[in-house]
């Protein structure tokens, strides 16, 4: 806590984020000064989308969250919380196999950054479906994608389909 002002980081690879990914970003917004949603980079994982474009759909998605500032990290969660002073970090989880996933990497994170606790939000039940997973499916499928992520986010991805096709 800097100056009397939390902070929290809600990190994540969002490819693409979702309504699921806003709704834990916007709740972080409610219990802290300042959030950083960050777009980050897992090696175990191929994206369909760049960090760079990832990001760029992510702030179109959450324009306007007065506290929100998305940003991305190709380090480690626990370095970028130290660099942010973050006071915690946020993630979501959908099911049992999320929540022991994410108990183990805040267990990992509090040993190589003990200042930034973990804090585990259950989902809203009404994105236990929704993930990038799914929003990919669809993009792939040519299917709407507006119960998934906001306008302003899927004309993004759109604008980045259609570069890719004319290249």
């Amino acid at each position: 806590m800097k100056d009397g002002k939390t902070v929290a980081i809600v990190p994540g690879s969002f490819d693409p984020i979702t309504y699921g990914h806003i709704d834990i970003a916007k709740r972080a917004a409610a219990l802290y000064d300042t959030v950083y949603l960050a777009v980050m980079i897992n090696d175990q994982k191929k994206y369909t989308f760049s960090i760079e474009e990832r990001e760029r759909i992510a702030k179109r998605a959450l324009y306007g969250v007065d506290n929100v500032c998305v940003i991305s990290s190709k380090g480690m969660l626990w370095q970028l919380a130290k660099e942010l002073s973050a006071d915690a970090i946020v993630k979501g989880y959908r099911n049992q196999v999320d929540y022991d996933y994410e108990q183990k990497m805040a267990q990992f994170n509090a040993e190589k950054n003990p200042f930034a606790k973990t804090v585990l939000l259950e989902a809203n039940e009404k994105y236990y479906c929704l993930s990038s997973t799914v929003v990919r499916e669809k993009i792939n499928n040519n299917e709407s994608l507006e119960d998934m992520l906001p306008r302003a986010a899927i004309n993004e991805i759109n604008e980045i389909l259609s570069k890719r096709k004319k290249s």
